[in-house]
């Protein structure tokens, strides 16, 4: 089935739309989005965020620009832009409190997430990265069906549990007939700064065997590493110098192979 596909506004030109979604709460899906956006900024692409997680906005504070508001003009919203110029819209910019709570029913999040979209003068970009609500719900199906998304990156985790919530949300996208980039595991291990020895503290992954028989590929395994928590929490993830080259080039090779770009 063919569905109607949200257009933008004259002050906005997206060349991919990129949705990064998780299956559960809890595996990093809001700073793995963010370390992509950065990832892709040090490329020299011009990014934006589309933070749809509305009931649990963390894209803001994980920038650091959680006390700044968008601003509109009556036709379009502005979005504010992060110290290394990736662009940004969330609910928490809107609101005055960063710590009031959204209590709203679904039909009036996804329509929300969709008007971020549609009325957010995004300007030109290479890449806007949507950051998906956890789960298959109202917010990820909306988006699949209204934006004219290029393609999928599941985060998940080790645990056990998470490969049966991972095939959920592959299929999900299969059923939408969008592209999955891959699949990116996060705090798939320790490495001991002392002795470089890895430690698998969520048991031992099984995230390339889950790949394998669904015929996706796996982007990268992404260590528990302090530091990139500090800095996420202290709204300076763009000061992060760890990033994984290896996650850099086979990302964006990812991207050029499945969707292109």
């Amino acid at each position: 089935m063919e569905f109607q596909k949200e257009k933008t506004n004259d002050l906005t030109d997206i060349k991919k739309i990129i949705a990064v979604m998780s299956g559960k709460g809890g595996v990093g899906k809001s700073s793995v989005t963010s370390l992509i956006a950065v990832a892709l900024r040090n490329k020299g692409y011009n990014v934006g965020i589309l933070d749809a997680d509305i009931t649990g906005p963390s894209i803001p504070k994980v920038f650091g620009i959680n006390k700044k508001r968008a601003e509109s003009d009556g036709m379009h919203i502005y979005p504010v832009t992060t110290s290394t110029g990736i662009k940004v819209m969330s609910i928490n910019l809107l609101i005055e409190k960063e710590d009031s709570p959204v209590v709203w029913r679904g039909p009036i999040i996804a329509n929300s997430v969709k008007q971020f979209y549609t009325d957010t003068a995004w300007g030109e970009l290479d890449y806007l990265l949507i950051d998906l609500p956890p789960g298959t719900g109202d917010v990820p199906l909306t988006i699949m069906q209204s934006l004219p998304v290029d393609g999928i990156v599941v985060v998940t985790s080790p645990q056990d549990l998470v490969s049966l919530i991972v095939k959920k949300s592959i299929n999900m996208a299969k059923m939408m007939n969008t592209p999955i980039v891959g699949i990116v595991e996060n705090m798939s291990y320790f490495e001991c700064p002392d002795c470089n020895k890895k430690f698998n503290i969520f048991g031992k992954s099984n995230i390339e065997e889950i790949a394998k028989n669904m015929d996706i590929d796996v982007i990268a395994k992404l260590p528990i590493d302090p530091q990139f928590v500090e800095l996420c929490d202290e709204g300076r993830i763009e000061l992060y110098e760890k990033i994984n080259l290896d996650f850099e080039e086979n990302f964006s090779k990812k991207i050029s192979e499945k969707i292109g770009g």
